[in-house]
């Protein structure tokens, strides 16, 4: 049999994400409680909004991510992207005759070249797809977050929302994880888990908001308006950042594998299907940078 190494390489990977999370579920999990000062967008601009309306994403600010086909253990494509009464609807399922043959479908899309900002608020509302093997994502990139330079003042990547947990049964599948990462994917990426959350509804029947507040200083992480953690782990990303929602299938080279989300074949591929429901994305700016730029 010869060595894949592209599945071996997916398999150390998904194996080692599986056995960090499930330590961190077990010691790094806490409530979402709806303390502390609530999201105040007063001293703020809003920059950005959508809610999906019409029967068409807007291309104006989403393209399709970088990503498009080969995703992980599926493809990417837009034939699972609708909107439905103001929500985008991103589906996850088995396609036998899909855009690049028989495999797991889901997609990805993103505002780069298209909307970018330094510092300010991001949040979106959205219910979560339920299934496992997937996960649903709201998370920001930036260009350089692959240049490997010791911090991540160049960018970062920051997950403002991930939800693999589904698979471990009732009581933990309303958790919620967030994360950053920067200098790239390999040898010398750098990994920090924020924390995880445990809501006080089931986010996978229920819309909840997650977003971030982004200034020089830290990452401030907030759930229904309320903040949850705060951090300036490896130095705040100075540069232009892009939205980006997705849900996405654990495994490599378009081939499942187990992985933190639990293993998509054991889904029935005939009748599974996952849908990631998002009600609107909004970004703010401090006022203080717009009147700058005047």
């Amino acid at each position: 049999m010869r060595f894949d190494r592209k599945m071996a390489e997916a398999r150390f990977e998904n194996a080692t994400i599986t056995f960090v999370n499930t330590l961190l579920v077990a010691f790094h999990r806490y409530k979402a409680a709806r303390t502390g000062e609530p999201i105040d967008t007063d001293d703020m601009v809003l920059t950005f909004e959508d809610h999906f309306d019409g029967d068409s994403l807007n291309e104006d600010v989403w393209r399709a991510h970088n990503f498009y086909g080969i995703r992980k253990g599926g493809y990417w494509s837009s034939s699972q992207l609708r909107l439905e009464n103001s929500d985008l609807v991103i589906t996850t399922q088995y396609l036998e005759n899909g855009e690049f043959g028989p495999g797991w479908y889901t997609s990805g899309i993103e505002t780069e070249d298209k909307f970018e900002q330094t510092y300010g608020y991001f949040e979106c509302r959205c219910k979560l797809a339920k299934g496992q093997g997937l996960w649903s994502a709201f998370w920001m990139m930036n260009k350089h977050v692959n240049e490997v330079v010791g911090h991540s003042r160049n960018g970062a990547e920051i997950d403002i929302l991930e939800s693999p947990f589904w698979f471990r049964g009732e009581r933990k599948r309303n958790l919620v994880t967030l994360n950053l990462h920067y200098n790239g994917y390999r040898l010398h990426t750098r990994y920090k888990n924020v924390g995880i959350f445990q809501l006080d509804n089931d986010p996978y029947e229920n819309y909840n908001t997650y977003g971030v507040k982004w200034t020089p200083d830290a990452y401030t992480f907030y759930i229904n308006g309320y903040p949850v953690a705060k951090t300036s782990w490896g130095g705040v990303s100075e540069k232009p950042e892009y939205l980006i929602l997705s849900c996405e299938v654990d495994g490599g080279d378009a081939r499942p594998t187990r992985g933190w989300s639990g293993y998509i074949e054991k889904n029935d591929k005939k009748t599974f299907k996952a849908e990631f429901f998002v009600d609107y994305v909004r970004a703010y700016q401090f006022k203080e940078y717009i009147d700058k730029k005047q």
